[in-house]
């Protein structure tokens, strides 16, 4: 054999080793490749801190939507309109127990 078909199969042997190498780290870390050799990496587990969040981000989006609920129903048309026909009974009401009391 000569020198360089020596170098040859030693690079190749070397290429082969630190391949079996690169797939079982990235199995163990659960790293897949694409097409073109590129490691694509999975989804990280669901561990409780990601869980809490995003049970915090529920409960924000559901305090958004009554603040929402709230802002635009005090501010409707019928909203407006009850509250100006409370405000007269309430006056009458009392404009009636002021003349009650005479």
């Amino acid at each position: 054999m000569t020198g360089w078909a020596l170098v040859a199969l030693v690079g190749i042997v070397i290429w082969g080793i630190v391949q079996i190498y690169t797939r079982r780290h990235d199995h163990t870390l659960g790293v897949t490749r694409d097409e073109d050799g590129n490691p694509v990496f999975a989804p990280s587990r669901d561990d409780g801190e990601s869980r809490e969040m995003r049970r915090e981000v529920e409960n924000l989006r559901e305090r958004i939507r009554v603040l929402e609920r709230i802002a635009t129903d005090n501010n409707s048309l019928d909203a407006r309109e009850t509250r100006r026909l409370s405000a007269e009974i309430d006056a009458l009401r009392t404009e009636d127990e002021k003349h009650d009391k005479d």
